[in-house]
């Protein structure tokens, strides 16, 4: 059966199980570790021209990530929805899809909305204005909170404090909305574990937290500027309320080359986090269901150690 034909039959034969909606603040701690899949991880399935495989709908993301990976936590990335901001009708559906697999909604990923830490308030207004489309968004898929990026300019405690000043107004609208604010480490400033965990403790508010990702600790373009993974997760992790697996290649042994699994989730474990734990495949070889896979046995070899 091709990819098509999978995700056509798998949609009509899909039975309904109702989401659960998370408040605001903390995510509930969760007994034990729990795997979602980025969707980010599948960008060349929604590639129309890439000749890897099949072209995957976005709408059918739950579909593919429950039966071909056995994978429940859903993480959405906006840039494979454009166009439907404000779409209350496509989000349902793709909230129908969703619920018809079983699977959980947990974030989505925003990015190409602005600069969070923007010097300018009229700036920072206008990017209040093009993520509120996507908490909206979150609310109705039944998502915790929306991933965001805390871009700034200026010295390194004004870029602090611009970025935190950003993160209010966020957090503002998503309150009332029961949609956190996370922040993932992801260029800049950002990658630097002590100035963004500096950003969390300016901000000071349990609705705004972090989104630690294993891998995205290169500080600028510069790829000598790397910041210590290891340390830098441990200073993110008091705020976490995501955690991102980045994996970009594996050994013989399953091991990704770049990170070492399972001293990451003991400094996870160590922080008192319980939850989702997100495949975020970013390789070029294997092929993007292989990565994929890869990364969850490791994962699951990972949380077996704890």
């Amino acid at each position: 059966m091709n990819r098509k034909m999978f995700i056509t039959a798998a949609t009509l034969a899909g039975a309904g199980s109702t989401l659960k909606l998370q408040a605001g603040g903390r995510t509930p701690k969760q007994p034990e570790f729990k795997i979602s899949l980025a969707q980010w991880s599948i960008r060349k399935f929604h590639n129309a021209k890439s000749e890897e495989a099949g072209y995957l709908d976005p709408l059918d993301f739950a579909v593919y990530a429950k039966n071909e990976c056995g994978i429940e936590g859903i993480e959405y990335v906006n840039s494979f929805y454009k166009g439907h901001e404000g779409d209350e009708a496509y989000f349902n559906e793709l909230k129908k899809r969703a619920e018809g697999e079983g699977a959980t909604s947990v974030l989505i990923m925003c990015d190409g909305c602005g600069m969070v830490g923007h010097p300018s308030e009229a700036e920072r207004l206008k990017t209040l204005e093009k993520h509120k489309p996507w908490i909206d968004a979150a609310a109705q898929l039944g998502c915790h909170s929306i991933r965001v990026n805390a871009g700034s300019k200026g010295s390194y405690e004004e870029q602090q404090q611009l970025a935190a000043d950003g993160l209010r107004l966020l957090a503002g609208y998503g309150k009332d909305k029961n949609i956190n604010i996370l922040v993932e480490n992801h260029g800049g400033l950002s990658s630097n574990g002590e100035w963004l965990a500096g950003v969390m403790k300016r901000v000071d508010l349990p609705t705004v937290g972090t989104l630690p990702d294993f891998g995205n600790f290169r500080i600028g373009r510069n790829p000598d500027r790397m910041y210590d993974r290891y340390k830098g997760v441990e200073e993110l992790m008091p705020y976490a309320q995501a955690v991102s697996a980045k994996s970009h290649a594996f050994d013989a042994d399953g091991h990704e080359i770049n990170t070492d699994y399972f001293r990451m989730m003991r400094i996870v474990a160590a922080a008192g986090y319980r939850g989702y734990v997100g495949v975020e495949w970013e390789g070029g070889t294997p092929g993007t269901h292989e990565g994929i896979m890869l990364t969850k046995r490791l994962l699951e070899r990972a949380f077996a150690t704890l």
